[in-house]
């Protein structure tokens, strides 16, 4: 069979752990499912190519096994689906057409909606399994795995997803290597196929030429598959920020500070990066509310992530990010939300270029981030992105001036800087004892409710530092005057 033999002549050991698991769920799944049973959607897109040829090869090694023959492949005996719309491209009805004339295809033709069609379909046939080629990334591909039941109010039947975890080039590195036709849009720039609504040519692989005509270089080409739906016409899109909308009817921001860290509660290490957030957050007119060091546990980090997500409007989490065993924060936020790790393929591609020489696996653990929920910050100034989950943020910073980039990026991406309520405040400091401004200072809290007052001593023997903040900072100076009039004159240096 030409395709197993390609794949099986290839130096790419990427593709070919790709290309047996794949194998692996299609054989399975005829196995679970007799020929009858079984039915492919197929569209005409790269993806859908790439499963057609892997399902020619599963059904071929299939039919071997049971049967011990090493005969060819003369027809492609699944069931195949196609739902022609009038908003397809011309180019893709052709392509789609000639592979079902090549291959021995009979097509079912659905000219309905995929739900509706589906209904006839499934009301008239025996079909129980349908074959996806769904990836992780694409909007319907969220909580699936390789065999998923279909959805509360489709029509009951087992999606099987066999590229499920294929990246952009994995489907490029095996439609070539195979040497099969793909539509031809792909050649001419296109790197994501839906409607002719909303698809245009990847401007990233525009080619640079005197004519008046605009030329591109073909998709496989394309070599940052994080761009690959660059091509999607979209309305105009703004980073989604949790701060914003209810959040900001609290006179003040909260914010909680998690590190992640066996290290830090032995002793080992000292944590600077909590100092530095607290410090970051005040400044911009957060109120830290709480700071905790959690040990290197999935439960331990989810029940902190799931407590502090509940009270305060932005959680900030660092420590305990990486390849090691002992990395266990994105699986505890994950936890926290009640979602999985998925691979997410646009970070896998940062990490690529960033460590490729490291990434000779079918998967990269560090690629695996909680499905559904993470939003990718991206800046110019980051080797990769900041990891945003809903009101959690994951920092990626093991010491304080990566941290101070990653905080500088995070208020240009954000409203972080940017708050409302932010917050005015004075500092005094005295030599009077504890017990001489106790009664003073609890009088002044009842009569500035709406102002806040802290002290602190740098040591035992040091003056006591009193702290006020509020919103007004008029406000700030009435309590200021009346705590001076309780005392001497002098009493108290106003700390600039």
């Amino acid at each position: 069979m030409e395709i197993d033999k390609a794949i099986g002549e290839s130096e790419d050991k990427r593709l070919k752990t790709k290309y047996n698991n794949a194998i692996f769920i299609i054989t399975r799944a005829l196995s679970l499912y007799s020929i009858e049973e079984v039915a492919f959607s197929f569209n005409g897109g790269k993806d859908s190519t790439v499963l057609l040829h892997l399902l020619r090869a599963g059904y071929f090694l299939h039919k071997k096994e049971m049967s011990s023959s090493n005969g060819g492949l003369s027809s492609f005996p699944v069931r195949t689906i196609y739902f022609e719309s009038p908003s397809a491209f011309t180019e893709i009805n052709a392509f789609t057409y000639d592979a079902a004339q090549t291959y021995g295809i009979q097509l079912d033709i659905i000219r309905q909606d995929f739900k509706s069609g589906l209904e006839a379909l499934l009301k008239a046939n025996p079909i129980r399994a349908i074959f996806l080629g769904v990836r992780i990334g694409d909007p319907t591909a969220v909580g699936q795995e390789q065999f998923s039941p279909s959805s509360p109010g489709w029509p009951p039947f087992m999606r099987v997803n066999p590229i499920l975890d294929w990246s952009y080039r994995d489907v490029w590195a095996f439609l070539l290597a195979c040497k099969v036709k793909y539509c031809s849009l792909y050649d001419q720039g296109y790197t994501s196929i839906g409607s002719i609504h909303d698809t245009v040519p990847n401007a990233l692989l525009s080619v640079n030429d005197t004519s008046s005509k605009e030329k591109f270089k073909p998709a496989y080409l394309l070599s940052d598959g994080r761009l690959e739906r660059a091509g999607r016409v979209k309305k105009n899109a703004s980073v989604k920020n949790d701060i914003d909308g209810d959040s900001q009817k609290h006179e003040v921001l909260l914010a909680s500070v998690i590190a992640v860290g066996d290290e830090i509660l032995s002793g080992t290490v000292e944590d600077r990066l909590g100092l530095y957030l607290c410090k970051k957050l005040t400044s911009v007119g957060w109120s830290v509310q709480q700071t905790s060091v959690i040990r290197n546990d999935i439960d331990s980090v989810s029940e902190e992530v799931d407590r502090q997500r509940s009270i305060c409007d932005m959680v900030f989490i660092y420590g305990g990010v990486g390849p090691l065993h002992s990395d266990v924060t994105l699986a505890g936020v994950a936890k926290a939300f009640g979602v999985r790790l998925a691979p997410d393929e646009e970070f896998e591609e940062y990490l690529r270029h960033l460590i490729s020489e490291q990434c000779t696996g079918d998967r990269n653990e560090m690629a695996q981030l909680p499905e559904g929920i993470t939003e990718l910050l991206h800046h110019e100034k980051l080797s990769v992105p900041l990891i945003k989950c809903r009101n959690v943020i994951v920092l990626a910073a093991t010491n304080t001036e990566e941290l101070e980039k990653e905080w500088e990026c995070l208020t240009e991406l954000t409203k972080l800087g940017g708050s409302t309520s932010l917050m005015e405040s004075k500092r005094l400091m005295t030599s009077l004892t504890d017990v001489e401004v106790a009664e003073p200072l609890s009088k002044l809290g009842l009569e500035f409710p709406d102002i806040y007052l802290g002290c602190y001593r740098k040591s035992r023997q040091g003056p006591i530092i009193i702290c006020l903040k509020g919103k007004d900072n008029a406000r700030i100076d009435s309590a200021v005057q009346a705590l001076c009039k309780k005392f001497k004159e002098g009493v108290f240096v106003d700390m600039k």
